[in-house]
């Protein structure tokens, strides 16, 4: 039986390391379910999920050149019915945009720019002039 990435069988578990478990596959060649593969949710242990010969169904991931083969545990499994993913909430309309005035000629939009932007600067340098203790502040 040829092995092709993406395909389902059955294989049996040959032997177990900590950091996933070898399984035979039919035709005897034989694959890898890395620890991340082998349930949904975290592994710590591999022992309290798989022990050598259990018959478990993988997918194949992936087959290397030099013949190692990659299998999935978890994505072998059919998704149950109601476990489905959360859908995401709808998006948030976003905040509507600052209204720019059509009527205001170039040099009023500028000066009205240049006002904001002189704000906003004193309001940093204020911010944090006060939080390294200021200018006037005395040292040591």
């Amino acid at each position: 039986m040829s092995i092709e990435v993406g395909s389902k069988c059955q294989g049996k578990v040959t032997g177990i390391t900590n950091f996933g478990a070898f399984v035979e596959l039919p035709g005897g060649s034989t694959g890898l379910v890395h620890i991340s593969e082998v349930a949904d949710s975290y592994v710590k242990d591999i022992n309290e999920f798989l022990t050598v010969g259990d018959d478990v169904t993988v997918k194949v991931m992936n087959v290397e050149k030099d013949g190692k083969i990659g299998l999935s545990i978890r994505k072998a499994k059919v998704p149950e019915e109601g476990t489905k993913k959360a859908e995401r909430p709808a998006r948030q309309p976003t905040k509507p945009r600052r209204k720019e005035h059509p009527s205001l000629s170039f040099e009023d939009k500028m000066n009205r720019f240049l006002k904001d932007s002189e704000e906003r600067l004193s309001s940093l340098k204020r911010n944090t002039e006060s939080k390294r203790g200021g200018r006037n502040t005395k040292r040591g």
